[in-house]
């Protein structure tokens, strides 16, 4: 079980699919979510989307991931909306 802010429990899902002979692995959650016109920004070390005191992270456990994917020859990507969750995908 997982606590968000501003919900009690948490939903994630896990999920792998071939496309064109290359597996894409998703990790999608119910959460706050983003804007996607800051896209561009989740990747970036010490960049965040939401103050300190709504999530108290340094900023950067997903530059850390896409640096980790990207070593492997992968690329990873994030679609979101403003309260309704996220969806990280990434290949190897």
């Amino acid at each position: 079980m997982s606590v968000h802010r501003q919900k009690p429990l948490a939903r994630i899902e896990l999920k792998a699919l071939r496309d064109n002979g290359q597996t894409i692995y998703s990790v999608h959650d119910d959460g706050t979510g983003f804007d996607m016109k800051y896209a561009d920004k989740l990747f970036g070390i010490f960049q965040r989307l939401h103050a300190t005191n709504e999530f108290p992270d340094r900023g950067v456990g997903l530059a850390i991931v896409q640096r980790i994917i990207l070593r492997h020859g992968g690329k990873v990507w994030a679609k979101g909306a403003e309260g309704k969750g996220a969806t990280f995908s990434f290949t190897l």
